[in-house]
């Protein structure tokens, strides 16, 4: 089940401020980055983030959306800081996020991501998997690069969401084995492989975007130049909160989706009887469509075009499809609860909320 969240845009990156900055200023310290990995291993990490071709030639642009990024963006500026302050921990997400999608479709055989044949596709599971290990090293090394107040509790953060993504990931490949799989477990592994690291990139934003206060003096900088652990916590929590909503509304993508929009045939996710959190949902409704949907799902051998069509019209009539975007609408209140106590800037507040509503608009 593929679980590490697209987040594709409903509009324009160009239309967010925090994606346009982001997008602006972060390919440079990636493309450094890569280059520390030599030839053969910068081109295949160079191919997974979107900086160049299979051949090693530049693409024009900005590589991948860099929503994550653009999250720690917007989470340092929320607090009073500049975009500048947010790009090497905004870089160190990107990384470990590309470093999982190799992995995960390794995994899950996923053989076209972002319109393209995935990374190990192209080269080989052994090069793939070693391209994520690389992308995992930079991330740790571009993030202690930064001399910052903040750089040693970040790289611990950097360390523990590696954990839970590792976690959920393990989940993940256990819920493939089983055939019963709990609603609330299917949304700790959501939490673990999409939550933890949107609420990493949030949390390490917001820890950096203090620093520049310091540089008006220590009467200011004791007032104003560091952001309290328990806001740290509340946007972890927040972009928690939104990477789970994100991916739930990515795996009704995953069933009802534009194949066009999505990048994967129609149907993938039912084909490889995955169990996404609408398929989960479903089976767990009790409904005569839960039965047959659960017998069906159990059946070997790959599945015709009619059977694909049958589970999607079971999920959608046993309440999976209802029930999900439901669950993604609560857990998008829960998000903004965390945050609207605080005293943040309006206009990254604004930013925050344009990116989020875009994001979440994305239903099938």
């Amino acid at each position: 089940m593929t679980t590490t969240t697209t987040l594709t845009p409903a509009a324009p990156p160009a239309a967010w401020s925090g994606v346009t900055r982001a997008r602006e200023l972060l390919p440079p310290l990636l493309r450094d980055g890569v280059a520390r990995l030599g030839d053969e291993l910068g081109r295949i990490c160079g191919y997974q983030l979107g900086l160049c071709d299979a051949d090693g030639r530049p693409v024009p642009g900005a590589g991948g959306k860099l929503i994550r990024p653009a999250f720690s963006v917007l989470c340092a500026e929320a607090v009073g800081g500049e975009a500048a302050d947010a790009l090497p921990a905004g870089a160190a997400i990107e990384l470990l996020h590309n470093a999982s999608l190799i992995h995960d479709d390794i995994m899950d055989g996923d053989r076209v991501r972002r319109h393209r044949p995935t990374t190990w596709v192209r080269f080989g599971v052994p090069r793939a998997i070693l391209a994520g290990d690389a992308l995992i090293a930079l991330g740790f090394e571009t993030l202690a690069d930064r001399r910052h107040p903040a750089t040693a509790a970040s790289i611990a953060d950097l360390a523990r969401t590696l954990r839970r993504l590792a976690i959920g990931q393990g989940d993940d490949l256990r819920f493939e084995r089983e055939r019963e799989v709990g609603v609330e477990e299917c949304l700790a592994m959501l939490g673990g492989k999409t939550g933890a690291l949107l609420g990493c990139a949030c949390r390490l934003g917001a820890a950096h975007g203090a620093d520049y206060a310091a540089e008006y003096g220590a009467d200011y900088a004791a007032e104003y130049g560091a952001v309290p652990t328990a806001w740290l916590d509340r946007f972890e929590a927040f972009g928690d909160h939104l990477g789970v909503a994100f991916q739930l509304i990515d795996d009704v993508l995953g069933i009802w989706g534009d194949p066009a929009v999505t990048g994967k045939p129609v149907g993938s996710d039912l084909r490889a009887r995955k169990k996404s959190a609408p398929v989960v949902a479903a089976l767990k409704a009790g409904t005569a469509a839960s039965d047959r949907l659960d017998r069906l799902y159990a059946t070997p051998g790959d599945l015709t075009d009619h059977q694909v069509a049958v589970l999607t019209g079971l999920v959608e009539e046993a309440g999976g499809r209802t029930w999900t975007l439901a669950e993604a609408d609560r857990r998008i209140a829960a998000a903004w609860e965390l945050l609207d106590p605080l005293d943040l800037d309006p206009v990254a507040r604004q930013g925050l909320v344009d990116l989020t509503t875009a994001l979440t608009a994305r239903r099938a």
